[in-house]
């Protein structure tokens, strides 16, 4: 073992669970070899019963005789079970403690020096108190050699197998402390992953995360009771009494939050839709057992018990079927689902099966159950932090659909109108121009070449101005032929000698409008500058006003919006310029 260990610690620096793994194997050989040597024999309870007459069974052989360093089951029906454990040489004299794992949820009677003491997981009158198993303090004036005399009292619900050791005081507090440390990593990841998951539920207001946190905060729920921590060290003393109660509500409910969350996690409507109904029924079974177990009406209660496992167990078949029919058509949360599902999933099989009396050397199962816990509470985190990358990826894609033009992937109207009413609202003083753009003779291109071309020649005339633009620069399709640029920080200079470039580009591509004609596609450009009570549609309303002009003018040429000019031109103009709006808006039909 040793060699192995040194093995392991040599190498590179191992995954978490391997470094798990070497835990669990070093707490659990560190405990069997720091045990005395131990023979035990028992029977069940008969009327009549003393110690006295126990002891004097056992000495006379009449006692069954089993191995305490393995994992044993007693009858938990009836009036219970004596137990008889032997030290064996060579003796330890010194302070000493019987230890009882794991601990059950049934009361063990210790006799010794003609008195008795209880120990209970929820006994809090104690003073010496085991953490993840029952222990005694052995009297310093019992002599090492006695035998122990134990009484296992009925209990209602199923009892664990259990194993027995009697250590030396040092040795149980350095096993004890490895314990304790142990037990509380494992919880504080699972509550740690409760409480995170709770925090992107209500920020995301996505149901999916509370879901993962009721089942997670039930498991460690079940955990606790399981292995005493909700009692010790945790001193729930609220629990006393109750932890047979609360222990089978708490697996319900762990089941029917599973469920819950394994739907919408594993996308069971897109993947799976036909295993949504079972499952959801199987959710809302394991909450009627709950008001069913919790009700106090004695057959409701017997009900409950006997529906429990059964439908456990084809409750965790059918998460793990739907579990791999949704991964082998393509969820990708399914996986993560079943990374944490099966191993958990395994460690509860085995475990019962021991109770039942198999696998009495594996008496780890029970702190495993609890690593199998946080190792499924972070691989489920994972996955739902990569589900929540995923969604914000689509989001990001939608809103990029959204936001641009279909045809030529710049701005459309809306966005472009929105970022620059942005741009505008900003306090920080600094010259900003905006720039029209219309093709020229683009209806006559359509007429006479078809829309296909038509939409070709506005895919490569928004490409060779995206181009020339800076990546700053906001360049949007206002509509049909048109464009918008607006450009921050730039000067009415710099305005111009960029539409002119702009201009000159477009012209470059020589794209024919008509054959007849001998005509190329071209472009007028209106530009506006930005003054202190502008907002957008009043600058564009500027810049439209000076394209107009350039298409007055002959077209394929910028002009700047000139106040002074733009009166003078008076109502005709106006109207003529509604008309030729009009025909504008007829080509973009």
């Amino acid at each position: 073992m040793e060699r192995l260990l040194t093995l392991l610690a040599t190498r590179r620096p191992p995954p978490a669970w391997r470094v798990l793994l070497l835990w669990l194997l070093w707490l659990g050989f560190g405990v069997a070899h720091a045990a005395m040597p131990l023979n035990g024999a028992w029977r069940q309870t008969r009327e009549g019963d003393t110690p006295a007459k126990v002891m004097a069974d056992y000495r006379e052989g009449a006692l069954r005789s089993f191995d305490p360093s393995l994992l044993q089951r007693f009858p938990h029906d009836g009036e219970g079970s004596w137990v008889v454990i032997a030290p064996q040489p060579p003796w330890d004299n010194t302070e000493r403690v019987l230890t009882i794992y794991p601990p059950t949820l049934a009361t063990v009677t210790v006799f010794a020096e003609d008195a008795s003491q209880a120990l209970a997981l929820d006994d809090f009158s104690a003073t010496f108190h085991g953490h993840g198993r029952l222990a005694w303090q052995v009297p310093a004036s019992m002599a090492a050699s006695m035998p122990i005399l134990l009484r296992i009292e009925p209990s209602a619900g199923l009892v664990a197998p259990v194993r027995f050791d009697i250590e030396p005081m040092r040795d149980y507090m350095q096993q004890d402390a490895q314990w304790l440390a142990f037990a509380s990593a494992c919880f504080a990841v699972m509550l740690a992953m409760v409480l995170m998951a709770i925090c992107f539920a209500g920020m995301l207001r996505d149901v999916t995360y509370a879901w993962y946190a009721g089942y997670i905060l039930c498991y460690c729920l079940i955990q606790g009771i399981q292995t005493g921590f909700v009692f010790h060290p945790m001193e729930w003393a609220w629990l006393s009494g109750m932890a047979v109660l609360a222990g089978s509500a708490a697996v319900a409910l762990s089941v029917a939050f599973a469920s819950l969350f394994m739907m919408r996690f594993c996308e069971l409507q897109r993947y799976a839709p036909l295993l949504r109904v079972p499952i959801t029924a199987l959710a809302v079974g394991m909450i009627q057992l709950v008001l069913m177990r919790s009700s106090q009406v004695p057959l409701l209660v017997h009900v409950a018990q006997i529906l429990l496992n059964p439908l456990l167990m084809i409750g965790a078949v059918l998460l793990l079927i739907a579990a791999i029919v949704a991964a082998a058509r393509g969820s990708r949360q399914a996986w993560f689902f079943l990374a944490g599902w099966i191993p958990l999933l395994l460690l509860t099989a085995m475990s019962s099966a021991q109770v039942s009396g198999a696998l009495p050397q594996l008496d780890w199962l029970n702190d495993a159950s609890v690593a199998g816990g946080a190792f499924e509470a972070v691989v489920l985190s994972l996955g739902l932090a990569d589900r929540a990358l995923r969604l914000r990826q689509d989001r990001d894609v939608v809103r990029v659909l959204a936001d641009h033009d279909a045809l030529t992937d710049a701005l459309n109207r809306r966005a472009w109108t929105e970022r620059a009413n942005a741009l505008l609202a900003s306090d920080t003083p600094r010259p900003i121009a905006l720039l029209f753009l219309d093709l020229d003779h683009f209806k006559l291109l359509n007429d006479h070449q078809g829309h296909n071309t038509g939409d070709r020649a506005l895919v490569a005339v928004a490409k060779a101005l995206s181009a020339e633009l800076r990546p700053g620069d906001l360049f949007g399709r206002y509509g049909g032929e048109e464009f918008v640029a607006l450009l921050d920080n730039t000067r009415p200079e710099q305005a111009m000698h960029v539409a002119t470039r702009l201009c000159r580009r477009v012209h470059r591509l020589e794209i024919p409008v008509s054959a007849e004609a001998m005509m190329v596609l071209s472009i007028s450009i209106g530009v506006a500058i930005h003054q202190h009570d502008d907002d957008v549609e009043s600058l564009v309303d500027r810049a439209d006003q000076a394209m107009y002009d350039a298409k007055l003018k002959g077209r394929n040429r910028v002009c700047m919006y000139r106040q002074a000019a733009a009166e003078a031109r008076g109502a005709n103009a106006a109207s003529t310029r509604r008309l030729h709006i009009v025909e504008r808006r007829e080509s973009d039909q």
